[in-house]
């Protein structure tokens, strides 16, 4: 049986029985300190309803063992790399082109809300693709306005996916950050 802890990132798994009460039907299900663990029911603060003192001395015994059930190799967000301005997007093009990868950029400003929220959740979805895709950020009022044509950027946030040079797809994002990760995961796996 395995249950969820407050903290979703931990797995708690029964490993095995110490002690197995013959008497008792494996089926019955019983709770102790809040979580379920097939021993003894109790009140909730680990001391048994029971009036004989050598029967709570005797509840099954239980290991526990907590389990992470994330990837420690990847990392949880990848920050996304500034671009600066438009030799430094062809550069950038240019090498993804060679290595024949596609390219997410997040075309935003720093007065914008809803772009300074969707950032850390895109962050977030690049570690997801760390191996398959680069993301890259602009922010369109910090950067030369011949970058923001060559974007042909006119709302923000506009997260457009690059491939071979060109423009393929772009998303842009006015409603809601998860609708808007969501409509990005889907553009990508269009085109990676």
């Amino acid at each position: 049986m395995s249950i969820l802890a407050p903290n979703s990132h931990i797995l708690y798994k029964e490993v095995h029985h110490r002690d197995q009460y013959h008497h008792q039907p494996p089926q019955l299900q019983y709770w102790s300190n809040g979580c379920c663990s097939n021993s003894i029911k109790t009140n909730g603060l680990g001391f048994d309803g029971r009036k004989n003192i050598d029967q709570w001395k005797k509840v099954v015994k239980r290991d526990c063992k907590a389990e992470a059930f994330w990837d420690l190799s990847r990392p949880s967000f990848v920050a996304m790399e500034p671009i600066t301005d438009a030799d430094h997007l062809e550069i950038i093009l240019e090498q993804a082109k060679q290595n024949s990868q596609p390219i997410i950029i997040d075309w935003m400003a720093s007065w914008c809300r809803k772009c300074i929220y969707l950032k850390p959740k895109l962050e977030k979805l690049a570690a997801e693709y760390d191996t398959k895709l680069k993301f890259y950020c602009v922010d369109v009022n910090n950067v030369p306005q011949a970058l923001v044509k060559r974007g042909n950027i006119s709302k923000m946030p506009t997260i457009q996916l690059w491939k071979d040079g060109e423009m393929k797809a772009e998303v842009i994002g006015g409603h809601k950050a998860w609708l808007v990760i969501e409509e990005v995961r889907e553009m990508i796996q269009n085109f990676v």
